[in-house]
């Protein structure tokens, strides 16, 4: 019986936990100094504008780890010691391991800006972030102003949670428009407009050069490239995250941005691996990043490792690139690979269609030469995964994904359908005569 220590209780971490317990009788140590039990990250934002209780994320009972035999330690980890096969945490205290898994995650980043170590400026990752802006923003008497560095996820989350409250918002974007480095310009385009119907101070084009202290150390204001003064009791660092992987440095496991991996998940030195947003592949799978912070691909490494752990030597393979999220009122949700302009291949083509009332949308890209599907963007109407993984897979042309789109569509049936005037549409810009068909779950899912 091997004893394996995960460092880190997220959804890599625990998931990692469930299936090698599942699969073998090995001794388990998760080690956390974030909370004692595993949690929904991406439901804080809903702790906090009342939705739920913090105990609601939580998706497993207290008792649920002794009953598995999972140990769980609350500790910062402050060093690791390879060649002795010991992880030294804070206290003192030494834990030894047969196998070692890193999965610490990530956290907000900082770019140095003068003040941003100040009270009232913060992240929003960890529980512990979500407890400060309990503290720092209770209410909008409390905090009469905030403003958010960063256009991404996280900052509109931010937004949201602050605007629940009926705190004003300043939200500050670098780029020219929302999340331009990632949406096709027709849907950065919305999402502006989404933002300032939620009335949020929406600064396209503008950076944070400071943030500026009262006498008592507290955020006070923030001055922008722009050479205004915004007056603000708290400021949110959205610009993204990075792995956490400072404890590292030292240890002699390879890093970069992440910790370094193969397909196995194996870092340089034996026994030890990565899972996670901490975890950076060596070599690139398809046009995935070397580094992703997102849920369902640590999930995915936590399985795909319990099987090497357990005598089963699995490679990782996340598969068609998918994800989903939520801007405000609008549902998000992205299969395969839709590039913005900026990024955008040279052989990529998009069809963008766009209600003309309604924040509704969708982007489907496709080869300029081929017509091979490439990916779909939607924006407020909800679409099916497994239809859309299995058209990726059988290497669809956009003419047959439009003609068959009212199979994807995951919406009640007492919601409005778009399918006809999307068909519409794209028969008009392509020249088309596609007529809208549609199969049944039978004969979708059949191997005819």
């Amino acid at each position: 019986m091997q004893h394996i220590v995960i460092i880190g209780n997220g959804i890599s971490g625990v998931t990692l936990a469930r299936h090698i317990r599942k699969l073998s009788n090995n001794r388990i140590t998760i080690i956390s100094a974030e909370t004692d039990y595993f949690f929904s990250r991406t439901a804080l934002m809903y702790v906090y504008m009342g939705h739920m209780k913090f105990k609601h994320t939580q998706p497993y009972e207290n008792w649920f780890w002794k009953k598995n035999k999972i140990d769980l330690l609350n500790g910062f980890v402050e060093t690791i010691v390879p060649n002795s096969k010991k992880v030294i945490l804070a206290s003192g205290q030494e834990i030894s391991y047969d196998k070692l898994v890193i999965a610490t995650g990530s956290k907000p980043n900082k770019f140095g800006w003068p003040g941003q170590d100040l009270k009232g400026v913060q992240g929003l990752y960890s529980k512990q972030d979500l407890d400060i802006l309990e503290q720092n923003a209770p209410n909008n008497k409390i905090c009469k102003h905030a403003v958010i560095v960063g256009g991404g996820l996280i900052g509109i989350e931010m937004a949201e949670m602050l605007r629940s409250r009926k705190i004003p918002v300043t939200f500050l974007v670098r780029e020219t428009s929302f999340w331009n480095g990632v949406l096709p310009s027709g849907e950065s385009k919305m999402i502006n407009e989404h933002l300032l119907e939620h009335h949020i101070d929406l600064r396209l084009d503008t950076n944070l050069k400071e943030i500026l202290a009262d006498e008592n150390g507290r955020a006070k204001a923030v001055v922008t490239d722009k050479g205004d003064t915004i007056p603000c009791s708290v400021v949110g660092l959205t610009a993204g995250v990075t792995p956490n992987i400072d404890f590292l440095k030292d240890s002699g496991i390879a890093i970069e941005k992440g910790v370094k991996v193969n397909r196995l998940l194996e870092t340089n030195i034996n026994d030890i691996y990565a899972i996670g947003d901490c975890a950076q592949q060596h070599e690139a799978i398809g046009n995935r990043r070397p580094v992703e912070a997102v849920w369902y691909t640590g999930r995915m490494m936590g399985e795909t490792l319990a099987q090497t752990l357990c005598g089963k030597p699995t490679e990782y393979k996340p598969g068609h690139w998918f994800n989903s999220a939520k801007f405000l009122d609008i549902e998000y949700q992205t299969y395969g690979w839709v590039f913005s302009e900026r990024n955008k291949k040279d052989y990529e083509q998009h069809f963008h269609w766009r209600h003309h009332k309604e924040k509704i949308c969708i982007t489907i890209a496709f080869h300029k030469s081929t017509k091979l599907f490439l990916g779909i963007n939607t924006f407020g109407i909800r679409m099916r995964h497994e239809i859309f993984d299995r058209w990726l897979s059988e290497n669809r042309n956009i003419d047959y994904v439009i003609a068959y789109l009212k199979d994807a569509n995951f919406d009640p049936e007492l919601y409005n359908h778009y399918e006809d005037a999307i068909v519409t549409k794209y028969n008009e810009e392509f020249g088309q005569n596609i007529t809208p068909k549609k199969k049944s779950w039978k004969r979708i899912f059949s191997n005819s």
